[in-house]
């Protein structure tokens, strides 16, 4: 009987959500094989990358949040068939995510010049100084991507920024290969030669979608209201209003890791290698869950932008449904496989033997993980965005950040206490997303 009720929208779910996923996956293995390539080519660069992506990653997630603002607003028109008002939208998203992108560069050019300040080992600096400033030089590109991709996620185009993605990510993989190892004529440029590749591959995805956008006739309707639309308040400051609440919120999520990365680097350097890979194994998890919750997100503001409230609670609890499965797919291989993992990342047997006890407490956070996910990209797509700032800062810094420091350090379980910590974050978020929805669809009114 289930079944029958939510057939329709897990097929809707699985048509908008499998290029997204699988476009997600492909940015897995792109993090699999850096973390691959690095942690062959020294454990000192593998744990130099460990840091400086777990500062990055925070600020690309906030980003990403930040773009994440105009898929609901793109969501309604396509609803309402209004293409040509979404190429007026998108004009006014480009500029959001520019500005963007420029503060949070100077945001983090001037943490650059503390980074001798951050309790990092000595010995790391060097690797970390060259790799930091090319990862920052490619974040201009990162936001625009985000803003084309969101445009044509919204539209329900999900397979354009699937392959864009793909393409993107196997000529960075081949990049990583020819410039840290110095083939092909290359010198031997190491973990600086996988930046250049990142920021390589990222011009080229913006060059790729903005071709397709301006000079074919895949968006025609969309391209003559960019043409014709103006950059205006109205437009401008409701992406704003949607867009920097997600980003908070994402970007406090991350912080719950990227902060824990800096403790872990108190420990030393075995436990940030250890780290890196078990941040490259769980995006495995996280990246399939966010495609899913991008296409609940996407599915439920065109539902919204019809005023069809049973749909859009029918559309989000199906992306829960889908979800679970995905959590039980991919958690046992990740258990069967726990002793296994780190070898295939370094050569280093007590990184690896570091590795394997991190497993557990990443397998117990699926379920919050799922949860968090799914509600949150539900709440987006009715642009319900600003309570889960509030809800994010409650689970994870008045909970998983201090929750970290108590089972690492006063406690001393070192880095798996820290890891035991995020379960508590996540699943608090999950848990009051939930509830936040379901409140909000009880009295939504068209």
């Amino acid at each position: 009987m289930m079944f029958q009720q939510y057939k329709n929208y897990y097929r809707q779910l699985t048509a908008i959500g499998i290029p997204i996923v699988i476009g997600q996956i492909g940015v897995i293995v792109l993090g699999l094989a850096d973390t691959l390539m690095i942690g062959h080519h020294s454990t000192q660069e593998l744990a130099a990358a460990s840091f400086v992506n777990n500062v990055f990653n925070l600020v690309i997630i906030f980003s990403t949040g930040f773009s994440y603002g105009l898929t609901p607003v793109i969501g309604a028109l396509y609803g309402q068939n209004n293409l040509r008002a979404t190429g007026q939208v998108l004009k006014n998203s480009l500029l959001a995510n520019a500005l963007v992108a420029l503060g949070l560069m100077s945001a983090m050019g001037v943490l650059y010049a503390f980074v001798d300040r951050l309790g990092q080992p000595e010995e790391l600096l060097p690797l970390i100084r060259p790799y930091y400033l090319i990862l920052l030089a490619s974040l201009l590109f990162v936001l625009l991507f985000n803003g084309f991709k969101q445009f044509a996620d919204g539209l329900t185009d999900t397979k354009i920024s699937m392959w864009i993605l793909l393409g993107g990510n196997v000529l960075n993989i081949v990049g990583n290969y020819i410039l840290i190892n110095g083939k092909l004529g290359f010198p031997e440029l190491g973990l600086a030669g996988a930046g250049l590749s990142t920021l390589f591959s990222r011009i080229l995805m913006v060059a790729v979608f903005a071709f397709i956008f301006f000079c074919t006739r895949r968006y025609a309707p969309s391209l003559q209201g960019y043409r014709k639309g103006r950059i205006n308040k109205k437009d401008f400051f409701r992406l704003n209003q949607l867009g920097f609440p997600v980003a908070l919120q994402m970007g406090m999520e991350t912080a719950s890791f990227s902060l824990s990365a800096i403790m872990i680097g108190w420990l030393g350097t075995i436990a940030l290698a250890a780290h890196q890979i078990m941040l490259a194994i769980s995006q495995i998890c996280f990246m399939m869950y966010y495609g899913m919750g991008a296409a609940v997100a996407v599915l439920a503001s065109n539902h919204y932008g019809r005023g069809e409230v049973t749909a859009i609670r029918r559309s989000a609890n199906a992306g829960f449904h889908l979800i679970l499965l995905m959590a039980v797919a991919t958690s046992v291989p990740i258990f069967l496989l726990r002793d296994y993992w780190g070898g295939l990342f370094t050569d280093n047997e007590t990184v690896g033997a570091t590795v394997a006890t991190l497993v557990i407490p990443l397998l117990i956070y699926q379920f919050g993980d799922g949860l968090q996910i799914n509600f949150a990209n539900a709440l987006r797509g009715i642009s319900d965005v600003r309570p889960m700032m509030f809800i994010a800062f409650i689970a994870y810094f008045v909970i998983s950040l201090p929750v970290g420091y108590i089972c690492g350090f006063v406690l001393d379980w070192g880095i798996t206490g820290i890891w035991m910590a995020f379960p508590f974050g996540l699943t608090t978020a999950g848990i009051l997303y939930y509830l936040r929805f379901r409140h909000k669809t009880q009295h939504l009114s068209f």
